[in-house]
């Protein structure tokens, strides 16, 4: 399966992936790096890497639709089977969201505390178990239908930096794990439920094999302006 990466930041979580994919039963290649901004240092770990790289910087276009319009360029130029966001930190729009499916991942249990904070909205909300989500993407902020979480205990001398540091790495393993069951398995969404191939199926056209981006039972689209 051919991945394309979205990153806003240092990379790190787009360098597990790039990891991970070096082996040959994972499934998935990273064919590309994208990045709303020529700064983004994962665009270096990419590059180092010997993986093709791209820049689409939003200040560089009129409106949103037309930097949607010119991501999902560069994403079918790519040839991508799925779209992969690494600390990505733009909503992604219709034009996206047809190019390829999009999985996102989230730094809390959803559909408790969607946004760019809920690490601090799950403190000050006093759970005391919260976690990571991955899932995919829809036209909301963090909607979209979930494909797999993993719980983080919350502890009585946690603040936001150290609840968040618990966090990411649990983010970056089930991300990589996620993205590999995804390559090797298929999957079906119907409605809220995603079912992967190697998983039974409610239904008979629930058969794990991935959804086009335009099919009725396909994801939609997730982000979030400032993670």
């Amino acid at each position: 399966m051919r991945v394309v990466v979205l990153v806003s930041g240092a990379g790190s979580t787009m360098a597990a992936l790039l990891e991970a994919s070096r082996a040959a039963d994972y499934g998935a290649t990273i064919v590309a790096v994208g990045a709303d901004r020529s700064d983004a240092r994962g665009l270096e770990l990419a590059r180092a890497a010997g993986v093709a790289t791209f820049v689409v910087p939003f200040a560089q276009y009129d409106d949103r639709s037309a930097w949607d319009r010119a991501l999902a360029e560069r994403v079918v130029d790519a040839g991508a089977d799925l779209v992969v966001g690494a600390g990505f930190m733009r909503i992604l729009g219709p034009p996206v969201l047809r190019a390829a499916p999009v999985v996102n991942v989230h730094p809390a249990l959803l559909p408790a505390f969607p946004g760019a904070h809920a690490v601090r909205s799950a403190l000050q909300y006093g759970v005391t178990v919260t976690g990571a989500t991955v899932h995919f993407m829809d036209e909301g902020v963090d909607t979209g239908p979930i494909i797999a979480q993993e719980p983080v205990a919350v502890r009585a001398d946690d603040d936001e930096h150290s609840l968040h540091a618990r966090i990411k790495p649990v983010e970056q393993r089930l991300l990589v794990d996620t993205v590999g069951r995804l390559a090797r398995h298929g999957w079906r969404v119907h409605g809220r439920h995603v079912h992967l191939g190697s998983q039974p199926s409610p239904s008979p056209d629930s058969s794990g094999s991935p959804v086009s981006a335009d099919s009725p039972d396909s994801p939609g689209n997730t982000k979030e302006e400032a993670r």
